[in-house]
């Protein structure tokens, strides 16, 4: 079997015992423990497979000094040659992995942390499907490919998020993660409708080498740009995100971490030959990211809800990556979704731990978990300190490389306008103290101090839940092995990923500038520094006081997300609302209405009719001769 051949194992494992996995009994009823074990061995076995052979590829398959690529017509509509594909470079091979690395963590993790969860069989099932879902996004050689990998993440993405039942928050953030994406993917399914039309196939190599008008190039790379905007959660339709946080931690590591937020970025950096070409669509983005990057990093920093502080910061950052996609350094945007991938998941496994020991996901129930749970601690230590950019972790390098690729931008001569590199150099500058402080606050808030276990719930304007799936010990303590040990082996990525900048064998692969540090790396620090000591300062200054009260009368705003929500309410969802009551009303009273009385006065007739067959027959003869006679007056009296 040939490398490629070898590939198409990459997504078509996982995508089959995840299917696989479905056809198991959903749960351990009456003491029978086999469904929940197989579906954690197809589960933990798909992504292992995955991982093992995407690393054969990368080392074997010589993927570093050309692509591997298979590719076959698959059918025909008129002049449109629709194929089937494998196509992965060196760039794409470590995606691959970072997917597989995180969903084989989730997969283990989700074990002990699903432990009594009846519903464990379907879930690993999804877990699998929305894997390899997105190496399909991620290795496929055909825009078709893609798209298929991109809808069936948005289904696993509704089913996963809505999975605990117990939560009445679930089936609504379901239900909106879906919608909203779906908002952006009519977009997206129409920029690729362009694309393929235009060029006269399917397959991504031919799309992109094909050239385009610059009306047609522009105007479906801004509708691929709204599917972006959706699955990766950027302004304006980044709202479903933090409310998926109903869903469970793991789920919630997956999604930010390797899959579905992910995938926008990689698909812009998939087509960025094309995006090179048109300078308003890199504009558009430019903007965006900028809204995003400071819009995820402010309404952060009044969360009391512990996921969704990790929530908005995934806004952020994934903010940071479209930036640096618009700026034109596809290679650093990369390069920090690598780096994000490690860290984002690492963080949110150990939120996992601490929620599994204290039962709930308030901060301001939390304090004082440093002394009894260590591991935990220093993980987050390790991952907020690479998410804030602290030298030498990971996120420190990556975001250099952002940072130094926007200042350049400022200078001219990109694919951008100059105006996009100062805007969106400006807004990560500002992120970058807004990112230290609300990672200081959240580690002093869960770690240092006493324990507020007994507190007040988080206030009334803060948007939160405890979780329901445990009841905590009475000492909290650090997570049993199966949840404990993916989250020591993912603190090493996140602290030494960064370094793989230096090898010159990762710098080729991604089209990696060298790390250099300038003059231009000096302010961020500084902003940091001024960040992370400012949280610090406020709460040795008010020992026991929320550092985020110092944001006053704006906290209720920026805890609300900008109230962002209730601008969608107003425009989108009740315009929306009353058109179907309207809809509804004209098929339900015009519609039907027509349909039901045809029906009624055939039947009325008939009953008339059968009626009159019933009539005595002295009446019906007398009837006939008098019908008879009328008959012979009327053609009597005509001309």
């Amino acid at each position: 079997m040939t490398a490629a051949g070898f590939g198409f194992l990459v997504p078509g494992v996982p995508l089959a015992l995840g299917l696989g996995g479905l056809l198991l009994r959903p749960g351990d009823d009456e003491g029978h423990h086999t469904p929940r074990r197989v579906a954690a061995a197809l589960g933990i076995v798909g992504a292992a497979v995955s991982l093992v052979v995407s690393l054969a590829l990368l080392i074997f398959g010589d993927a570093a000094t050309e692509p591997i690529e298979s590719s076959r017509s698959w059918v025909r509509f008129g002049p449109i040659d629709v194929t089937i594909g494998f196509s992965a470079g060196a760039a794409a091979l470590y995606i691959a992995l970072a997917v597989c690395v995180v969903a084989l963590f989730v997969q283990i993790y989700s074990v002990a942390y699903l432990h009594d969860d009846p519903r464990y069989p379907p879930y690993a099932a999804q877990v699998s499907l929305f894997t390899g879902a997105m190496l399909l996004v991620v290795t496929s050689g055909d825009l078709i490919g893609m798209l298929l990998g991109w809808e069936v993440m948005g289904a696993c993405s509704y089913l996963l998020i809505g999975h605990d039942r117990r939560l009445p928050e679930a089936p609504a953030a379901a239900v909106k993660a879906f919608l909203v994406t779906r908002v952006g993917d009519v977009g997206f399914l129409l920029g690729i409708a362009l694309l393929v039309v235009e060029a006269g196939t399917s397959r991504i190599s031919v799309v992109l080498a094909h050239d385009y008008s610059t009306g047609t190039l522009t105007a479906a790379l801004l509708l691929m740009l709204a599917g972006v905007a959706g699955k990766s959660a950027q302004f304006p339709l980044h709202t479903w995100l933090p409310d998926a946080m109903a869903g469970p931690t793991p789920i919630s590591a997956l999604i930010h971490a390797a899959t579905m937020v992910a995938a926008g970025v990689y698909v812009v950096f998939r087509m960025y030959p094309l995006y090179e070409q048109s300078p308003a669509a890199l504009a558009v983005l430019g903007v965006a990211a900028s809204i995003t990057i400071l819009l995820g990093a402010l309404t952060a920093t009044a969360q009391d809800d512990l996921k969704r502080v990790l929530a908005w910061s995934t806004v952020s950052q994934i903010g940071y990556m479209t930036g640096a996609l618009a700026v034109g350094s596809p290679a650093a945007a990369l390069f920090h979704l690598l780096t994000h991938a490690a860290f984002k998941a690492l963080l949110f496994l150990a939120a996992g731990a601490v929620i599994h020991a204290v039962g709930t996901n308030y901060l301001s129930r939390m304090g004082g978990l440093r002394a009894h749970m260590p591991v935990t601690f220093w993980s987050f230590v390790i991952g907020l300190g690479a998410l804030a950019g602290v030298p030498p972790l990971s996120g420190f390098w990556s975001k250099e490389n952002i940072l130094t690729a926007a200042a350049h931008a400022t200078d001219g001569g990109g694919p951008a306008p100059v105006w996009v590199g100062w805007v969106v150099w400006l807004a990560a500058l500002f992120a970058v103290a807004i990112t230290a402080w609300y990672s200081m606050r959240l580690l002093l808030r869960a770690f240092f101090g006493v324990s507020r276990e007994h507190g007040a719930d988080g206030p009334d304007w803060e948007i939160g839940f405890d979780d329901a799936r445990y009841t905590p010990p009475r000492t909290p303590h650090d997570p049993p092995a199966l949840m404990r040990w993916p989250i020591i082996l993912l603190a090493i990525p996140a602290a030494l990923l960064g370094l793989a900048a230096y090898a010159p064998g990762f710098r080729t692969a991604l089209d990696l500038d060298e790390p250099h540090l300038t003059v231009a790396i000096v302010l961020p620090m500084v902003l940091l520094v001024l960040g992370a000591g400012t949280a610090w300062w406020l709460w040795r200054a008010a020992p026991g006081v929320d550092p985020a009260a110092a944001l006053g009368p704006a906290r209720p705003f920026l805890a609300a997300g900008f109230r962002l929500d209730d601008v969608q309410q107003r425009l989108v969802v009740r315009p929306v609302r009353a058109l179907a009551g309207l809809v509804t009303t004209a098929d339900v009273r015009v519609v039907d209405a027509t349909v039901e009385g045809a029906g009624t006065t055939a039947t009325r007739l008939g009953n008339l009719l059968a009626a009159a067959h019933r009539i005595a027959l002295p009446w019906a003869a007398a009837l006939v001769l008098g019908g008879a006679l009328v008959l012979v007056l009327w053609f009597g009296a005509a001309p």
